[in-house]
């Protein structure tokens, strides 16, 4: 992140896409951790479906278990990417985003 310096004011002026991306995968990946109880107690409760449709439920839910925090580091790490290429794009247009600090 670069920032100019001048006076008690700051600006904003571009965000590392790379960076921006592996620290939104790392939050959304923690997201999905958070998640996983969730997708356990519904492998656990379809259990008690009917035999024909208790496989599927089960192997959902563990299945998502084992996926949820992979996928959403990834689409974390997708949309940091995009979110920081685009203000990038957009703060070369306006000057970034000012700030005022003491």
């Amino acid at each position: 992140m670069r920032l100019s310096l001048t006076g008690p004011h700051r600006r904003f002026k571009s965000i590392g896409p790379l960076h921006l991306g592996k620290m939104a995968a790392c939050l959304y990946g923690a997201m999905g951790l958070l998640f996983t109880p969730v997708f356990l107690l519904m492998a656990a409760i379809s259990a008690h479906l009917p035999a024909g449709q208790r496989g599927m439920f089960a192997l959902m839910g563990v299945g998502f278990v084992v996926a949820a925090p992979f996928l959403y580091a990834a689409i974390g790490f997708v949309v940091g990417w995009v979110s920081a290429t685009a203000y990038n794009f957009v703060a070369r247009q306006i000057n970034g985003i000012e700030t005022e600090v003491e």
